[in-house]
């Protein structure tokens, strides 16, 4: 379905962009949210596009609160499970973005537009009939992507901001928050899924006071419907 989404999407651009649909939306777009995310329709799964738009794929309430901490926290230190268009929004907006990416054909794609502040890894699942962490994604059983949500170990020092936007994103969460600076966010994408709610419920009762989360709900670039990002902040004191 959703191939079939960016099929006909890629379709009626043509006429859109004939008839000067596109070129007064692109002239609208910076200052106007609406504009920006209709021609992000048109860039679904282009990553050029999107980075012309200077979006992540977040929800824009979302997008705009971390915005908002990355230019109060100018030398942030940035971790992101699964990479695209917001590795390069991040980019240039932080010191520093190691991003793990569990498709190399996508990072193949996308290893040359970035910039050198960007760390990115390819770590693929492994193949295995017992997975030791398992993606509830369909099309992922027997895929095993302990090694894809461990990568995070392999980076020393806390993290400013995580973001958990790839595979197996409940036990990546885990893996964040303790990795996470005092006073760091987390940006937890696409929690309409209960999955991921609970997940992040079971985090805050563990967690305490050191966590809160603020869901955030609306139009995100290259989607047609509203969606939900969760943002979970730490206590600007680190734990005893």
């Amino acid at each position: 379905m959703k191939q079939l989404y960016v099929r006909v999407v890629r379709v009626l651009a043509v006429p859109l962009r004939a008839v000067g649909v596109l070129d007064a939306l692109q002239r609208r777009a910076p200052g106007s949210r609406v504009a920006t995310w209709l021609l992000s329709l048109v860039a679904i799964h282009d990553v050029d596009g999107l980075r012309r738009l200077d979006v992540p794929w977040w929800t824009f309430d979302s997008a705009d609160r971390v915005a908002d901490w990355l230019r109060a926290h100018p030398g942030a230190r940035v971790f992101e499970w699964g990479s695209g268009a917001s590795t390069l929004w991040l980019a240039a907006r932080a010191r520093s973005v190691h991003s793990v990416e569990h498709h190399p054909g996508w990072a193949a794609v996308l290893a040359p537009r970035l910039p050198d502040n960007v760390d990115l890894r390819v770590v693929e699942a492994d193949r295995t009939s017992s997975p030791v962490v398992a993606s509830a994604k369909p099309g992922h059983a027997g895929m095993d992507f302990a090694r894809y949500v461990a990568a995070i170990d392999d980076v020393p020092g806390d993290f400013d901001l995580v973001v958990i936007d790839g595979r197996a994103r409940e036990a990546c969460l885990a893996r964040a928050v303790a990795r996470l600076a005092p006073g760091g966010i987390i940006v937890f994408d696409n929690v309409d899924r209960r999955r991921y709610r609970e997940a992040i419920d079971r985090t805050l009762e563990g967690a305490g006071e050191r966590l809160s989360v603020t869901m955030t709900r609306g139009l995100t670039p290259a989607l047609p419907y509203p969606t939900r990002t969760a943002l979970l902040r730490s206590s600007a004191l680190r734990a005893p």
